[in-house]
């Protein structure tokens, strides 16, 4: 079977989950067809705030996200777009798409700069949850009123170990990596590829193999 992978991982980090108040301070995307990375870091605006649970979760500090020597974030979202604009296929991954889309879009308002995508974007979790419910007959629930589907369940129904540290209500419950955007987007991209095609995709995670239930 011919595999085409036509679409761009994409992940952001930012200053907390508030849209309207917080910022974005890094950018990771890959293009799944050429395997092309995209990685770069901003200085959050002035009017942007940081939220402690978030520099827990990325290991930096405010300081660090206002550094004056980075790019503006007006000027992150600029290149972004442009990198974006050149690739061939243009179809936009995420594993919670509603949260990285909604900031881009509205950075992009505020800055005035046009997307390089459409409003359609692809939902990681849609994918895993829809096969964790073909394999086990059931959706993977929290208490049953959300889906319990995060990155580190996906990982870990995929086959693979979470490298991050993970926190549970503000507590640590994993020691691990910060959260990095691009680190993120190539875990992101294994999954998609384990999910849709029973294939690993990239070198650096062939040692964990791909669960015999995912396999075409």
């Amino acid at each position: 079977m011919l595999v085409s992978y036509e679409m761009i991982v994409v992940d952001l980090e930012t200053s907390g989950i508030n849209h309207l108040k917080c910022g974005i301070w890094q950018i990771g995307a890959i293009d799944l067809e050429t395997k092309e990375e995209f990685l770069q870091e901003a200085r959050i605006d002035e009017e942007d705030i940081a939220l402690k649970e978030a520099l827990k979760v990325i290991g930096k500090t405010e300081e660090q996200l206002r550094d004056k020597s980075k790019q503006t974030q007006k000027q992150l979202l600029i290149n972004f777009f442009d990198w974006y604009s050149k690739r061939k296929k243009k179809v936009f991954l995420a594993q919670n798409p509603q949260f990285d889309f909604s900031f881009l879009d509205i950075k992009a308002k505020k800055y005035g700069i046009a997307l390089p995508f459409g409003y359609r974007a692809f939902d990681l979790h849609s994918f895993a949850a829809l096969r964790y419910f073909q394999i086990t007959g059931n959706f993977l629930l929290e208490k049953e009123k959300s889906s319990g589907m995060s990155l580190s369940e996906t990982l870990k129904f995929c086959g693979l170990r979470d490298p991050r540290k993970l926190f549970y209500k503000g507590r640590l419950i994993q020691k691990g990596n910060d959260h990095n955007a691009l680190e993120d987007a190539k875990l992101e991209a294994e999954c998609f590829s384990r999910l849709v095609f029973g294939k690993n995709l990239f070198q650096e995670y062939s040692k964990s193999p791909v669960p015999t239930e995912l396999k075409k």
